[in-house]
Order: structure tokens, then C-alpha cells, then sequence
């Protein structure tokens, strides 16, 4: 009697196994792409008044969101107030956290840098999550609307 790994493949996995791409497959636009970037940080003000803004660029072709291609930029404060409309915009969702707030050294490059990273990420799980692409009215307009106001959303 032959036993069968459980790790075996079933031939119904196997069917595209060995097949070659065709030119189509390989160069076609995907079913569906969304790509965010969090670029450029831009220090701005003096003093107490002194505030970091990033550029944002979103590139897909869900329908959800109503431009191909955008271009925002948006503070700190601005993703903290997104995060808390999400909050309460949808329940069933866990949100992750933002990268922490610092302190000391804020503008110096190296945190400047760990935060555009931190925002990226935090931006590329929300936005990637299959609820907030169908259901979220926030999450569109927060990553392409240039006028997005927090204060409308709150």
C-alpha cells in the first residue's frame, strides 16, 4: 500500500506547471495594481512652527479610486487624522499604528527618513486591504484629493 504525503501537489495545482508565459501574459497590464510611494519630505516653518510634509504618489487601476495616477502631499498630522477617521469608519478592520512620534532630532534626516519608511508601510497595509479599497469613502480621497480636509471627515 502507497501512503501519500499530505505535502504532495495535487494535479489540480499542476496544470500551468511547465507552461511557458506567452508574450500577452508577460507584458499586460495586471488584473489589478495599486502601487503607493511616499517620497520627498519637505521641511518647512521656523521654530515651533516647523513641519515635515510628504509627497504621496498612488498609481493603480482599481475603480474604486477615481485617478489613475495622483500626486498629494501631506504632513504628519494629516496621516493621524486619517488613521482616526479609519478607526471609526470601519470597525470590523484592525488599523495598524503609525511610526511613533519623536521628540528630539524630528528633522534630522536619519528620522525623517525612518518615518517616510513607517508611512509607507502603514499607507501600502491600508490601502491593500480589500475592505478599505471597496468600502473606505476616506481612503481615496486621503491618497488623491489635493484639497482632502480633515476637518470634512471628522
Amino acid at each position: 500500500m502507497t501512503t501519500v504525503s499530505p505535502f504532495a501537489r495535487s494535479s489540480a495545482f499542476e496544470e500551468g506547471v511547465g507552461r511557458e508565459q506567452t508574450i500577452e501574459e508577460m507584458y499586460s497590464v495586471p488584473e489589478s495594481f495599486l502601487e503607493i510611494e511616499v517620497r520627498n519630505p519637505v521641511t518647512t516653518g521656523y521654530g515651533r512652527k516647523q513641519f515635515t510634509t510628504y509627497e504621496i504618489v498612488t498609481k493603480t487601476n482599481i475603480p474604486a479610486f477615481k485617478l489613475r495616477h495622483s500626486l498629494v502631499r501631506r504632513r504628519y498630522s494629516d496621516f493621524e487624522a486619517f488613521r482616526d477617521i479609519l478607526e471609526r469608519e470601519s470597525t470590523r478592520v484592525n488599523i495598524p499604528p503609525l511610526p511613533g512620534k519623536v521628540f528630539t532630532n524630528r528633522f534630522s534626516d536619519e528620522v525623517i527618513e525612518q518615518r517616510r519608511e513607517g508611512l509607507e508601510r502603514f499607507l501600502s497595509i491600508v490601502a491593500g486591504h480589500p475592505l478599505l479599497q471597496t468600502g473606505s469613502k476616506v481612503l481615496c480621497a486621503f491618497l488623491q484629493d489635493p484639497n482632502w480636509d480633515r476637518g470634512m471627515w471628522m
